[in-house]
């Protein structure tokens, strides 16, 4: 079966993540300490590699980046660039 999307990137959110990770000046584990309160368990590493898109994101997870951050999940997939 062939893929939908033929790229690297196992998720389309991982630089919108980091961006307002970073606007909201948090780090990966404050990021991953706020998460656990929502019961959603994301370790710091995978927070790395979200980001860097070399893993996937659920979307309970999603939901819950989107809380912590305080942003819409809409947002995540706008088409500016933010890097």
């Amino acid at each position: 079966m062939a893929r939908i999307i033929d790229t690297e990137a196992k998720n389309m959110v991982g630089k919108k993540v980091k961006y307002y990770r970073k606007a909201a000046k948090m780090s990966q584990q404050e990021l991953s300490d706020k998460l656990e309160v929502l019961a959603i368990y994301i370790c710091r590493g995978s927070i790395s590699r979200i980001e860097d898109q070399t893993r996937t994101v659920t979307d309970i997870e999603l939901w819950g980046l989107s809380q912590v951050l305080k942003v819409s999940i809409d947002i995540f997939f706008e088409e500016e660039s933010v890097e």
